[in-house]
């Protein structure tokens, strides 16, 4: 167990049975009244954003993940086959974990899993990968200097006019843009 005032971003909590990661922790001090650790949390099976308070003396369930890269293999229903690079075991994880992130997997991309126990939370895509446009619509927007494209994982970004089908482009799956031509 920790206390409160020991939280630190990046930490991983158990709240209620719930999985929070750290994402910020800041100690308030008031005029009148008790200090408090005011934190942003992300809960790691929602990737939602929540605000909590705690006291300084409370004590909050520190959590260790295992972080493991898995290589994606192929969808199976609505969950994905994924092979365990250490032990060699399979892997299904639920779309719910995957998120947006499902439209750059391809097969053969390996991602870092975050595991407490047998259970996953989370992934971590490469932040830049090489995938080839299968198709491209007109030009969008007032300028015209970009145009959409559809990307053979299925993901949908704007590209530079230039950019035709077959093309293999550079993207950034953290924001979901095109950095280059490859």
């Amino acid at each position: 167990m920790t206390t409160a005032n020991q939280i630190t971003p990046g930490m991983t909590l158990n709240i209620d049975g719930k999985i929070f990661r750290v994402e910020s922790s800041i100690k308030v001090t008031v005029a009148k009244g008790t200090p408090f650790v005011k934190t942003k949390l992300r809960n790691l099976m929602t990737e939602e954003i929540v605000e909590k308070n705690f006291k300084l003396d409370q004590t909050v369930q520190e959590l260790s993940l295992i972080e493991r890269t898995i290589e994606f293999l192929y969808p199976e229903g609505k969950e994905y086959l994924f092979l365990d690079v250490g032990n060699l075991e399979q892997v299904l994880v639920p779309a719910s974990i995957l998120g947006d992130k499902i439209h750059y997997l391809r097969e053969g991309i390996q991602v870092k899993a975050m595991f407490y126990g047998d259970t996953i939370f989370g992934i971590e895509l490469p932040q830049f990968l090489e995938i080839m446009v299968v198709k491209t619509e007109g030009a969008s927007g007032g300028s015209g200097t970009t145009k959409k494209a559809v990307l053979k994982t299925g993901a949908r970004i704007d590209v530079p006019l230039f950019i035709e089908s077959g093309d293999v482009v550079k993207v950034d799956t953290q924001v979901g843009e095109y950095i280059q031509r490859v």
